[in-house]
């Protein structure tokens, strides 16, 4: 069998010049990575500070299967004034629950737009500026989440037990990070194709209801640009639609908890 050590030799050796030096020695191995473990630390494994593990272990959630006809509905990086009253104005009409991954740095500069109207939604954190989290160390990653919990708490009163991490990206910081704080990580299974359906909120709508299944999790955003009102325009035709088909929403908690 040949290995990919040697099938590299071999590579290298017909490239001459100081390939042909580094190859039949351990300089190749070195200068490949080859002599190191690979799990050497630092923001991809975070394995340098296993210390800071509290709660052993971290759940990531893209949906949830069960044969009760449960969704939920999620809206990350708000809240902003120019859509999340708009969002709650739908959910209120339809008196549906939802689950709001908030940006910390918006929460606290708009605090006041939703005030008790988050009574019937559930809050979770999805990082204090939206840096990617996945490209911090540990320490990096928990000032992150630490600064929108307390700002979670300190305009809500609620401890968040939930984390999106912006755009989904996990580093082993990331997961290390939500174990400190006794997070479970929750992602989506659908999501609003805002560049897609940009001019057909209609499409949109239909195209989630005819995708969805029980114990599934919904991406779409109440903060950006004007692409973000085609998730706006969509939900009142997907709520009602969903609930035709025997649906409930919930928030991310209660689905994940049955």
């Amino acid at each position: 069998m040949v290995t990919r050590r040697a099938m590299l030799r071999g590579v290298l050796l017909t490239a001459g010049g100081a390939a042909t030096a580094f190859a039949g020695s351990d300089h190749l191995e070195h200068w490949l990575g080859w002599d190191r473990p690979p799990l050497g630390g630092g923001y991809a494994s975070a394995a340098d500070n296993l210390g800071a593990v509290a709660h052993g272990g971290v759940r990531i959630h893209y949906f949830r299967p069960t044969a009760e006809k449960l969704v939920a509905l999620t809206f990350d990086d708000g809240p902003r004034p120019e859509y999340t009253p708009r969002f709650l104005d739908v959910l209120d009409e339809a008196r549906v629950p939802a689950t709001f991954f908030v940006v910390g740095r918006h929460l606290d500069e708009h605090a006041g737009l939703v005030g008790r109207r988050w009574d019937r939604h559930e809050v979770g954190n999805h990082s204090w500026s939206h840096d990617d989290l996945a490209t911090l160390d540990l320490a990096g990653a928990r000032r992150e989440l630490e600064r929108t919990h307390d700002a979670i708490k300190r305009h809500t009163g609620r401890e968040a037990t939930l984390l999106r991490p912006p755009y989904g990206h996990l580093g082993g910081s990331t997961v290390l990070a939500a174990d400190t704080m006794g997070y479970d990580i929750a992602l989506w299974s659908h999501q609003m194709r805002e560049r897609e359906y940009a001019d057909d909120p209609g499409a949109q709508a239909y195209d989630l209801i005819d995708t969805m299944r029980p114990g599934s999790i919904v991406l779409a955003h109440d903060a950006g640009d004007q692409r973000r009102l085609v998730a706006l325009h969509a939900l009142p035709a997907l709520i009602a639609g969903l609930q035709a088909r025997g649906y409930r929403f919930v928030t991310v908690s209660e689905l994940l908890n049955g």
